[in-house]
């Protein structure tokens, strides 16, 4: 582990040789957090009202398809009241603030997801559309009322983060299906590692506004000592925005973490090079509020 963080600084060094490092990355372009991994994070509204953060991902909703039609979803955030969740949603919209909901999530939450069929994939978009999104809380497969646990807020997308899957998944089909609704925004969260991904068909369709490159994990094969992975992303995916992913203490990954200075004076700089550069992903908003990484509150 302390050869990877060699390998990151000894890296850092030859950029600041080669491509004059004096001053800071312009900026970090947007600014988007995951919500809903830790009951003392704070609610949304406050989040919002930090002034921060341009997008939201709640997460996750954790369990969905393993059947044609499953009907058993698991929305997991934490222990947070679902009362008033809805409220500050519209709130942190009318700050002109995006808030997705994240699905899948990764293994260690012990999600339990698959889509291994073309009629789960349907089954979830229709789940998705009536009880997250615009569609009114009818559900299209049985005409009978959903209950919305957010209310009457209509959440602006959702945002794949599929760390687990079997052969033929069809996340493809589910992104497709989602497309088709009037006004869904469809990011992915994915492993730095270029291109071996759960999401790669679903990706493919070209219909995802942004992706998340997540410079953390324990990935041997990536993080920040294979810089040539960030490029790759961008190459892949130019009608993308691409988002540096990064964790916001510590506590969360402490082989991946990067000090305030090395982010914006080293990798940002590298980073934003790219023309679809998008901004930054921060994990998540509870390590963000505690070590006061990007946000001040």
């Amino acid at each position: 582990m302390a050869s990877r963080q060699f390998i990151f600084f000894l890296l850092l060094s030859v950029l600041a040789m080669g491509s004059s490092l004096a001053g800071a990355a312009t900026g970090p372009g947007n600014i988007a957090v995951f919500w809903g991994r830790n009951a003392s994070e704070g609610t949304l509204r406050e989040a919002c009202d930090t002034g921060t953060y341009n997008t939201i991902l709640i997460s996750f909703l954790t369990g969905f398809g393993g059947g044609a039609y499953s009907s058993s979803y698991s929305l997991d955030i934490s222990g947070h009241p679902l009362a008033g969740i809805g409220d500050d949603i519209k709130h942190c919209q009318s700050k002109g603030i995006l808030v997705l909901l994240s699905i899948g999530g990764p293994t260690s939450t012990s999600g339990n997801y698959s889509l291994p069929t073309p009629q789960s994939a349907a089954a979830l978009a229709s789940h998705l559309w009536h009880t997250y999104l615009a569609g009114g809380g009818v559900s299209s497969n049985s005409g009978d009322s959903t209950p919305r646990p957010f209310g009457d807020a209509v959440l602006d997308g959702v945002d794949f983060y599929v760390d687990h899957a079997g052969d033929n998944e069809r996340y493809d089909e589910l992104a497709r299906r989602l497309h088709s609704y009037s006004g869904v925004m469809t990011t992915a969260t994915v492993r730095c590692a270029y291109p071996e991904q759960p999401s790669t068909a679903a990706l493919a369709t070209g219909l995802f506004a942004r992706v998340h490159v997540r410079m953390y994990g324990g990935d041997l094969r990536c993080e920040w000592g294979q810089f040539d992975s960030w490029n790759k992303w961008a190459a892949a995916y130019p009608a993308s925005k691409v988002f540096v992913g990064v964790v916001a203490s510590p506590e969360a990954d402490k082989d991946a973490y990067l000090f305030q200075k090395d982010l914006y004076y080293g990798i940002l700089q590298f980073a934003e090079k790219v023309p679809n550069y998008g901004g930054l992903m921060i994990w998540d908003r509870y390590y963000d509020k505690i070590n006061h990484y990007i946000s001040s509150s």
